[in-house]
């Protein structure tokens, strides 16, 4: 088989492969599980405290 016979085998025999990888499992964690009914927490990431809160506007702000 020449080589050209051989790519065109080759390139009819491939599979179609996915352009996009499939993307990680990110965990989901529902803010309300985190505050418990309060408006700031306190979260230590490796050995540094972070302060993070609810604004009036319900957004979230993480100070250091």
């Amino acid at each position: 088989m020449n080589f050209q016979a051989k790519l065109n085998r080759m390139i009819a025999e491939k599979t179609p492969t996915p352009s996009v990888q499939p993307a990680l499992q990110v965990r989901i964690v529902e803010s309300t599980d985190i505050f418990r009914g309060q408006t700031e927490i306190m979260i230590k990431h490796e050995g540094v405290i972070y302060r993070m809160k609810i604004t009036r506007q319900g957004k979230l702000i993480l100070n250091k």
